[in-house]
């Protein structure tokens, strides 16, 4: 049973919707300014509920406009409209979709897959007001003042461009709303009182020491972005206008800062009271004459601007996040890796996502793309139909195609990725570090679900190595393996790589990306078919290790010694592989590196 009263629940739950609403209210009264909002939410009544306010507080004429993840650079930009301008014989441009929004928002589902190329267009359509089209034979600008409006839905590693965000002032998680909570649409006087904050919005300032109180609780919060301060201080001045105030006060910064500058927390303000506790060896009259000559503020004066806009933003850092900043474990900020997504991306032929056109003529497999080979012929046709001398020809409507206008289509696949573990459970792995070990893939593993990898367990010891897990996806499979893996015998690591490698060119031929991650020591004392013998157990080890790097597979090699071992090290350069001594990593740290070699 909640420890909370049930009237304490629906009183936060009340809470929580009334800064939505007022949230979507803020960003309908000054789209451009504000940058967007970023809702993340899973597809559900909730969230069309929200876009749908949107759209009715946002004035009438004004477009909300959908980007699809697919979408193309002349359909985003803009670009030559191909029909005009075979039909007029001269280059027309055809308005984008950023051009078409101008004066209202752009709505992006499923932003966290978003591409660094559409979110590159987005930001500078934030930052300028404007876009350029320069493509086609055509450099033109057009307006586009608009706001953004990001549907995230990804996974816990899955976000949206971290460039992106930066740029949008508000954000909305839709996780912890009780979904028996019903978000009924703005009302008639709602939707009145944000078009009349709009009108008055161009008189509204903001005072010096409102803007200097939020950039220094943005400070205090630990805020990584400049853009927070300011993107508060638009938050603020479009508070004021939703309140009939010309000028922003204290409120407005209140307002600001819990909406803004809380949920981009990345620790807890100082507190507040410095001072040295009270000397306990003087007198209470010594006392009491120090606290009569203190400086500070008596119990009715005001408190410090600075304070209470620190006071406020604390209050709108989430409740998760309040607790992992307590706790020690700040979300780190700068751009995320695209390593935290599944498989590596490759060009293919046919399949995939298309991401283009290349200007060449069709190879074998190939298709020409006729739309865009006539798109790049068509602002060429005067000059070409003019060169031929003939003036009979420029009145007929047909089309002169060299080969510099070919095109072809460029398709992207996301790989899956297999992640192959090579055990050592030999007697040289002793229990602690194996157990050292069964850590660092259980950590692994656990990003391996989230990113949805396949993963193979392959252990090595006494004369061979054995397949304890064909490649799967259900981590509880896994982890059952890993507990039921026991420690003893010899160390066969030539038959260790060798299965390691089986299997990787197995999932290779199945059209994933393999990474081997080997866990040894590196004292190999069989040779590949069962003799003992330091010296040439070493040499099969490194024979088979020069075979993995010329199969081009990814490989991390992790020295579980007590200490970094020369042997260790040798055979993972032989295998050209990621050396990481295991006493010097965390297995943070060693799944941070899987994800950087699955993603590289």
């Amino acid at each position: 049973m909640s420890a909370r009263e049930p009237e304490d629940v629906v009183a936060s739950t009340i809470a929580r919707t009334d800064d939505i609403a007022l949230a979507l209210a803020l960003f309908a009264i000054d789209p451009p300014r504000l940058g967007g909002v970023v809702i993340r939410s899973g597809p559900g009544p909730h969230r069309d509920a929200l876009v749908a306010s949107l759209r009715a507080l946002l004035p009438s004429h004004a477009p909300v406009l959908r980007i699809p993840s697919h979408v193309t650079d002349d359909r985003l930009l803009g670009g030559l409209a191909l029909a005009e301008t075979l039909r007029e014989g001269r280059p027309v441009t055809e308005v984008g979709l950023l051009a078409r929004a101008d004066g209202g928002a752009v709505v992006v589902p499923s932003a966290e897959r978003t591409t660094t190329s559409i979110a590159a267009h987005l930001g500078t359509a934030l930052d300028r007001g404007e876009i350029t089209i320069a493509r086609d034979g055509l450099t033109e600008t057009a307006r586009a003042r608009l706001g953004v409006v990001l549907l995230d839905e990804g996974l816990e590693d899955e976000r949206p461009p971290a460039s992106l965000e930066d740029r949008l002032a508000l954000r909305i998680d839709l996780g912890a709303l009780d979904p028996r909570v019903e978000l009924s649409g703005p009302s008639t006087e709602a939707c009145a009182r944000v078009a009349r904050a709009r009108t008055r919005l161009r008189d509204v300032r903001v005072p010096d020491e409102i803007v200097t109180a939020l950039v220094h609780a943005s400070e205090a919060l630990g805020v990584p972005s400049a853009r927070a301060a300011i993107l508060a201080s638009a938050v603020a001045r479009a508070h004021a206008a939703l309140e009939g105030s010309v000028v922003a006060d204290e409120d407005d910064a209140r307002v600001a800062a819990r909406l803004v500058l809380g949920p981009r927390a990345t620790r807890l303000p100082a507190p507040e009271d410095d001072s040295p506790p009270p000397d306990e060896t003087k007198d209470e009259d010594t006392r009491d004459d120090d606290a009569r000559d203190d400086d500070s503020p008596s119990e009715g004066e005001p408190r410090p601007l600075d304070d209470i806009v620190v006071e406020a933003a604390r209050s709108g850092i989430p409740e998760g996040l309040l607790e992992a900043i307590a706790m020690g474990r700040a979300p780190r900020s700068g751009p995320r890796s695209a390593a935290s997504r599944s498989g590596q991306k490759k060009d293919a032929e046919r399949g995939g996502r298309r991401v283009g056109t290349r200007a060449r003529a069709p190879r074998s497999g190939e298709r020409l793309d006729v739309v865009e080979t006539l798109r790049a012929a068509a602002p060429w046709q005067r000059i070409r139909l003019r060169d031929l001398g003939d003036p009979r020809l420029l009145g007929r409507r047909r089309v002169l195609v060299r080969k510099e206008d070919l095109r072809v289509a460029r398709h992207e696949q996301r790989t899956e990725t297999s992640i192959i573990f090579a055990v050592d459970a030999s007697g040289s792995a002793a229990l602690q570090r194996l157990a050292e070990a069964k850590g660092a893939v259980e950590q692994v593993l656990v990003d391996c679900y989230a990113r949805r990898d396949h993963v193979a367990l392959v252990a090595f010891r006494g004369r061979a190595a054995a397949l304890l897990l064909p490649e799967t996806r259900s981590l509880a499979r896994v982890r059952r393996c890993l507990s039921e893996l026991a420690g003893g015998g010899a160390t066969p690591l030539a038959s260790g790589l060798d299965a390691a490698l089986t299997l990787a060119l197995a999932a290779r031929k199945r059209g994933r990306t393999p990474v081997v991650v080997v866990m040894t020591d590196g004292r190999a004392n069989v040779t590949r078919d069962g003799r003992e013998g330091s010296a040439p157990a070493a040499e099969d080890a490194l024979a088979i290790a020069r075979l993995i790097r010329t199969s081009d597979v990814r490989t991390l090699f992790l020295d579980t010694s007590p200490r970094p071992r020369r042997e260790a090290r040798a055979v993972a350069e032989a295998m050209g592989a990621r050396y990481l001594p295991l006493p010097y990593i965390d297995a943070a740290g060693i799944s941070r590196t899987v994800r950087a070699i699955a993603g590289e």
